[in-house]
């Protein structure tokens, strides 16, 4: 099909560049974001996982610095911040010793410390104080997001309550095993409210159960994100990526074997749209929907 230009809400790095990187510098991000422009993808907001509030700060700054240096506020307007308020239950490959839990003071030193360019904000339904750090980041501005957790009927619908209204990575980010009846999965594909951000790398779903979610939440209701980290566009074979030292496959797929969890992805969002597409369920205006259209509406746009 023929590329709209596909908008990403979710990128932690792209060819050995880690945006989550303390060492990252103005020229790596530059490099990288054109190289993503240049692969198919017309926005993205770079993506920082559950990490220190310095981290957060220094390279909020430098993210913002090359985006000035290079022109590219037009694709790049700001940041996703995936934790550090998720709850551990469904932490992932995310590191344990950052974790916080959300409160109105926390959420304005995050605020604060990123110049203000957060436009979305992932933390766990089952985190404690939830309705009052989702409350916060609203007035703020920020578009909350729930996922990394083990949450239940009751704690999705209660963060729907208190205002979120996004799924991070649907059916990812929680344990391998889980209840049958009352599981994360489950309770989000319940909450009408909660749009569904997906991976559709071929990796992290299953091409059935993408159907599955579509039929719950239906084509106005889903997002693709990528997910996409520095190890995209590397060969394959031993990686240390966000703090793991992780596998890269032939096939793509990125794994910590000690943890047996995904860590992040190795897909561009043209590679997750050409996965998307092959499942033969959607049509091409239903693809730029869940591609492009969707997403914009997310960033207000």
């Amino acid at each position: 099909m023929k590329n709209p230009g596909w908008v990403d809400l979710q990128v932690n790095g792209h060819h050995g560049v880690d945006f989550n990187s303390p060492d990252l510098t103005e020229d790596q991000f530059i490099r990288a974001a054109e190289e993503l422009l240049a692969a198919g993808t017309s926005m993205f907001l770079p993506t920082l996982i559950t990490k220190p509030l310095e981290l957060y700060r220094r390279n909020a700054a430098v993210i913002r610095r090359a985006v000035e240096k290079a022109h590219l506020e037009a694709a790049i307007p700001g940041l996703h911040l995936e934790g550090p308020f998720l709850s551990g239950q469904g932490i992932g490959s995310h590191n344990p010793a950052w974790l916080q839990v959300p409160s109105p003071r926390a959420i304005r030193d995050l605020y604060e410390a990123t110049g203000g360019f957060i436009k979305i904000l992932t933390m766990s339904a089952e985190s404690e104080n939830l309705a009052e750090g989702i409350q916060a980041a609203t007035e703020l501005g920020i578009k909350v997001s729930v996922g990394h957790h083990m949450a239940g009927y009751a704690q999705v619908h209660a963060a729907a309550d208190a205002g979120a209204r996004y799924l991070t990575h649907l059916g990812n980010g929680c344990p391998n095993l889980m209840g049958r009846h009352e599981n994360p999965l489950l309770a989000g594909l319940a909450e009408d409210r909660l749009t569904a951000f997906i991976i559709t790398d071929g990796h992290h779903l299953p091409g059935d159960l993408i159907r599955v979610i579509f039929k719950a939440k239906g084509v106005d209701r889903i997002v693709v994100t990528s997910d996409s980290s520095a190890a995209c566009g590397m060969p394959p074979g031993p990686i240390h990526i966000q703090d793991n030292d992780a596998i890269l496959e032939p096939n793509g797929r990125l794994y910590n074997p000690e943890k047996q969890c995904l860590v992040a992805a190795a897909s561009t969002m043209q590679m997750c749209m050409n996965f998307l597409e092959s499942l033969g369920f959607l049509s091409e205006d239903e693809l730029v929907k869940v591609g492009r259209t969707n997403p914009l509406k997310v960033l207000g746009m």
